[in-house]
C-alpha cells in the first residue's frame, strides 16, 4: 500500500528547491499566499548556516504554546536532524515571520520535562510527526522559540 511517507521519501530530491520558492513567495505576499491546504500553519523560521554563516529560510509547521512557537525538526523521519536544527543550535537568536509579522525570537530544544508535556501535543497538533518518530530510531527534539 502506497502512503503519503512513501510519496515523501521520492520527493525529498525536489522538496529543497520548492520550499525555498515557497518560502520567497510567503515573504513577498506577507504570507497572504502560502498557506499549504490541508496542512497547520506555517511560519518562515530564519536561521544562519552553523558552518558556512549563510542566511537562510525555511517554512515550517509551528504550534502556540502560550507566547512560545513550536517547531519540531523531523526531517521526515530520517535518521539525521534536519540542517536547521545545527544552524539554530550555532546562532540561537533569529526570526521568524508568521502572516506579515516579523517576530525576534530566541531558539532552544526543550528539555525532556518540557518534551513530554509538548509532545502529545505537537502529535495532536500535526499527526504526522507521530508517524515520523516510529520511523526513526533518533528522538525527535522539539524546539521552543521564546519571543524577545
Amino acid at each position: 500500500m502506497f502512503s503519503y511517507l512513501d510519496l515523501a521519501d521520492r520527493m525529498w530530491p525536489v522538496l529543497g528547491p520548492l520550499m525555498r520558492g515557497h518560502a520567497r513567495l510567503y515573504r513577498a505576499t506577507n504570507g497572504r499566499i502560502g498557506e499549504l491546504p490541508g496542512l497547520p500553519s506555517l511560519l518562515l523560521l530564519d536561521h544562519v548556516g552553523a558552518r558556512s554563516g549563510t542566511r537562510r529560510t525555511t517554512p515550517l509547521i509551528y504550534m502556540d504554546d502560550g507566547d512560545d512557537l513550536i517547531v519540531v525538526p523531523s526531517k521526515g523521519g530520517y535518521a539525521r536532524n534536519p540542517g536547521w536544527l545545527y544552524n539554530l543550535r550555532a546562532h540561537p537568536e533569529t526570526t521568524v515571520q508568521i502572516g506579515s509579522k516579523r517576530i525576534r525570537v530566541t531558539a532552544r530544544e526543550a528539555n525532556a520535562e518540557e518534551r513530554e508535556r509538548l509532545w502529545p501535543k505537537a502529535i495532536e497538533h500535526n499527526p504526522v510527526w507521530g508517524r515520523y518518530q516510529e520511523r526513526t530510531t533518533r528522538r525527535i527534539p522539539v524546539v521552543i522559540l521564546e519571543r524577545r
